[in-house]
C-alpha cells in the first residue's frame, strides 16, 4: 500500500523528525537563568544523580533560548569495549540532557524515542561535552537534538541524537513510580529541582 496522501505527497516521516505544522517553543520565563547550573532531579538517577557512585554525574546547566549543556567525566565502570565509553551509556547521557531541556519550557516530559548517530570512539578519562535544543512541538510532542564533543563545546564531534518526547502530567510519575521513593519525594520537594520546576505546571 502506498504511503502517499490523495495530495501525492509522501507522508513518511521519521518519528523523531518535526511535522510541518511544528511550531518553536518559547523559553519559560521563569525558566533558569543561562548558565545556571540545574542541580540533579533525583538523588538516585543514574544520568545526574548524586547517590550513584557508578553513574554518570552529569552536571547540567540552562543554554540560550530552549537549550541546556551537560558535560560528564567517562569513567571505568562507564566502559563497554576496554578503554572506551559503552554505547547505551552514552545514549543515557543524551536521555538525560535531552530530557532536560523540558526544564526550560516547565513542561514535564518522558521520552517517546530516541537515536542516536555514534561517529568516533570516546575513551575513557575523557570529558564528554553535551549540548541539547528543542527543534519544534507540535501538541504534547516536542523534538529535541543533541551534540557530544571532545576537548571543550566545540571539539571534535563524537556523536549526534534526536528525540521525541512526550508532555505528560506529574501524576505519571506517582503513578508508575515505586511508591515508597515517591513518597519521599513528595515529602521532600525542594530537595528536587525537577518537582520546583514543574510545580506550577502539573
Amino acid at each position: 500500500m502506498s504511503s502517499q496522501d490523495p495530495s501525492g505527497t509522501d507522508d513518511r516521516r521519521a518519528p523523531t523528525e518535526p511535522p510541518a505544522d511544528v511550531v518553536l517553543p518559547e523559553r519559560h520565563p521563569e525558566a533558569p537563568e543561562p548558565g545556571a547550573w540545574l542541580g540533579t532531579h533525583y538523588d538516585q538517577c543514574f544520568g545526574c544523580g548524586e547517590a550513584r557512585p557508578e553513574g554518570l554525574h552529569l552536571r547540567i546547566q540552562a543554554g540560550p533560548g530552549v537549550s541546556v549543556a551537560a558535560e560528564f567525566e567517562v569513567a571505568e565502570a562507564h566502559q563497554g569495549a576496554p578503554g572506551l565509553i559503552h554505547g547505551g551509556l552514552l545514549t543515557a547521557a543524551f536521555d538525560e540532557v535531552m530530557g532536560s531541556v523540558s526544564w526550560m519550557l516547565r513542561v514535564p516530559a518522558v521520552t517517546g524515542r530516541l537515536e542516536t548517530d555514534f561517529l568516533k570512539p570516546v575513551p575513557v578519562g575523557r570529558i564528554v561535552h553535551l549540548r541539547a535544543w528543542c527543534v519544534g512541538q507540535a501538541g504534547r510532542k516536542f523534538y529535541y537534538r543533541a551534540e557530544a564533543r571532545l576537548d571543550g563545546a566545540e571539539g571534535l564531534l563524537v556523536a549526534r541524537a534526536a528525540a521525541l518526547f512526550v508532555a505528560v502530567k506529574l501524576e505519571h510519575f506517582v503513578t508508575h513510580g515505586r511508591p515508597d521513593e515517591v513518597q519521599a519525594v513528595l515529602e521532600d520537594p525542594h530537595r528536587y529541582r525537577s518537582l520546583q520546576a514543574f510545580e506550577l505546571n502539573p
